[in-house]
């Protein structure tokens, strides 16, 4: 029987890459499916920091996932799953259609995003994914804050500096490489403890 599972973390505790090795492994056991993605660091390919990749299907905003779901069978003559990367960036319509596309192509379904944003709040598709999700699983690789505890957030920095104001949606990297301009401003993003997230230190030289 087909499942929806969504597996969850911060960045750097390896989403992408476990979504990377499932479209592998089901590709490689002759299985038929999609791999999807939405805002990745690369619109074409989904790309891990371990330098793997694969090319994807971008989900942008109108994209009725169920209807596509029935298109890809009806062309290729099966679908045996759904991997999709970034998750958190669905629009909770687009949660619903993950659990549309379990229940009624009997396809499973492997959904990989953040569980918070750079608040420290749910996003809206990972809140429902939480809630219709078969099975939901915490990553094991856990992302490590400067002074050495479990990070449990994202941070954003925009210019270098901690904020927690912004539109939700603001994509970036955990490097200084990876950052991106917005509106002529630098956003990046840095891994944090709930104590440091609290205090907004972003290193042992920020004061507390």
């Amino acid at each position: 029987m087909a499942v929806l599972r969504f597996s969850f973390g911060t960045m750097g505790s390896g989403k992408s890459t476990l979504a990377l090795q499932v479209h592998h492994n089901m590709q490689q056991s002759g299985h038929s499916g999609m791999l999807l993605a939405r805002l990745g660091r690369d619109d074409s390919h989904v790309t891990s920091r371990l330098g793997i990749s694969a090319p994807c299907i971008e989900v942008d905003e109108e994209l009725d996932l169920v209807e596509f779901a029935y298109k890809y069978k009806a062309e290729t003559g099966s679908l045996d799953y759904v991997v999709c990367d970034e998750a958190q960036f669905f629009s909770v319509e687009q949660a619903e259609q993950l659990g549309r596309i379990v229940d009624e192509l009997d396809a499973d379904v492997f959904a990989f995003g953040l569980i918070t944003d750079f608040r420290g709040q749910l996003f809206a598709a990972t809140a429902r994914l939480l809630e219709l999700a078969d099975e939901c699983v915490s990553l094991q690789v856990e992302a490590r804050c400067w002074c050495g505890s479990r990070a449990l957030n994202n941070a954003r920095l925009v210019n270098g500096g901690f904020v927690r104001h912004g539109d939700v949606v603001a994509v970036g990297d955990t490097t200084s490489s990876g950052a991106v301009p917005l509106f002529g401003d630098v956003v990046s993003y840095v891994l944090l403890c709930r104590r440091h997230f609290r205090e907004g230190k972003i290193s042992a030289e920020e004061p507390a």
